[in-house]
Parts: C-alpha cells; sequence; structure tokens
C-alpha cells in the first residue's frame, strides 16, 4: 500500500508539467488524487500486476542491450586474453566462453555437456574463465587450476576438479593434483603468483561487464547464456554463432 502514494504523487507530477503553466496544484488536489488513484488500483488490482510485468520486460530488454554491448566492447578479454586457459580446437572456428565455479553443482551438471559437444563438434574452441563466487574454497579450487596450467597441466586439473563429488576440501583437491602429477611445491607457491591473482580480478571484472550474474553462463557469438543448458541448445547457440 506504501506504493500509491508515490504512484500518485507521480501521476500528480505528470499532470502538472503537462498542464498550462499558470495552474496551480494545491494540497487539496495532490489529496484528492491519491484518493482516486487509490480507489482505481483497488478495484483494478490487475493494473498493477501489468505495469510491473511491463516494466520488467523493459528493464530485461535493456540489460540485454547493455549485455549485448558490453559483449562487443569486451570481445578481446573474452576471446584474446593470454592468460586465460584455452581447450577444445584452440584453431576451431567458434569460440565457447564458459563462466564457471568448481564448487557449483549445475557447473558440475554443464561439464559432461560441454564434452558431448567437443566431441561432436572438432571445430569448436572454449576458453575457461575461473569466476569463483560461491566459497572460498572455490577460490582455492581456482587458484590451483591456474597454477596447474603454469605447468602445461591445466586441462586435466580442471577435468579433475569437475569430478570431485561433495565437499570440495582443499585436500581433496590438493590429492587430485597429486594423482595428475604435479609438482606440488611449486603448485603452492604458483597459486599466490600474481598472473594468477590478476586472472580472477580481471575474469570478475569482465563478467560484470557483460552480465554474468551466476555459474555457469556461456557467451557463444553474441550470445549471453545463463544456466546448465543442454547439448541441443548449447548446439543451436553455436550453429546461430556460425551463421553469423
Amino acid at each position: 500500500m506504501r506504493r500509491f502514494p508515490v504512484l500518485a504523487a507521480t501521476i500528480l507530477a505528470a499532470l502538472t508539467l503537462a498542464g498550462p503553466a499558470s495552474a496551480q496544484t494545491t494540497t487539496l488536489d495532490r489529496a484528492a488524487i491519491e484518493k482516486i488513484v487509490r480507489e482505481y488500483l483497488v478495484k483494478n488490482p490487475d493494473v498493477i500486476v501489468e505495469a510491473i510485468e511491463e516494466y520488467q520486460r523493459r528493464e530485461a530488454a535493456q540489460k540485454g542491450d547493455r549485455a549485448r554491448l558490453a559483449l562487443t566492447e569486451r570481445k578481446k578479454d573474452l576471446l584474446a586474453d593470454s592468460m586465460t586457459p584455452v581447450g577444445g580446437n584452440p584453431k576451431g572456428d567458434i569460440t565457447v566462453v564458459e563462466f564457471f565455479d568448481y564448487n557449483c553443482g549445475y557447473c558440475k551438471r554443464a561439464h559432461p555437456t560441454l564434452k558431448a559437444v567437443l566431441a561432436a563438434d572438432p571445430n569448436v574452441r572454449v576458453i575457461y574463465k575461473e569466476f569463483p563466487i560461491l566459497t572460498e574454497e572455490s577460490r582455492i579450487a581456482a587458484r590451483i587450476a591456474l597454477a596447474a596450467a603454469r605447468q602445461g597441466k591445466y586441462m586435466e586439473m580442471h577435468a579433475a576438479l569437475m569430478e570431485i563429488r561433495g565437499a570440495m576440501s582443499r585436500d581433496r583437491m590438493m590429492e587430485a593434483a597429486r594423482e595428475i602429477k604435479l609438482d606440488m611445491d611449486r603448485l603452492v607457491k604458483d597459486m599466490d603468483h600474481a598472473d594468477v591473482v590478476a586472472n580472477l580480478a580481471a575474469t570478475a571484472d569482465l563478467a560484470r561487464a557483460v552480465g554474468v550474474e551466476g555459474t555457469p553462463a556461456f557467451v557463444i557469438g553474441d550470445q549471453l547464456i545463463p544456466g546448465a543448458v543442454d547439448a541441443k541448445t548449447m548446439k543451436a547457440a553455436i550453429a546461430k554463432a556460425r551463421k553469423g
């Protein structure tokens, strides 16, 4: 109910601005208009729902426009950042950019989907954007993966972390690193390397800029696709991107 006076005042202001320059609106006029508006909305609550839906539609459209503009403006950061790991076919004609968190169940659900898409289409390049937003363990996992990249074993570490089920403790992640024969002393040191820290900061900034609000999220062509989409949806987005 608190929104009614605000709405009424907004309508009153609009009427005042739209009316003759000499028109004077009194306190009584304002109270009368607020009463009329309140009574109308009480009798026609669907108007409120319609107004909210229209507002949300416009917000979504504006948000989509901003995201598309950002995808264009930040294209180099999305597709050609030298610090970001690349998988699939590095020379593929289409690039899938994935923002993910190792502690995200939906990201782990999307992992085999992306693998299946890559197996079916050998001409797809994948850029892996480490975006740890859920827990401290998420950030530790991302640092481990990027540190493993410095030993040339990013994809092995990425797969191992994605395949951990249950709690993502540091001990379990380190055990996974040992299983793929990483130099553990170097790994621990590289987790704090300036390039690793810079990579995570740059990815967080990029995610905000292009409208990524959760994980997983995929950028394919000029589309930002949130959520753990199925293979059919991903393949359709790739086909659309190929057509330009």
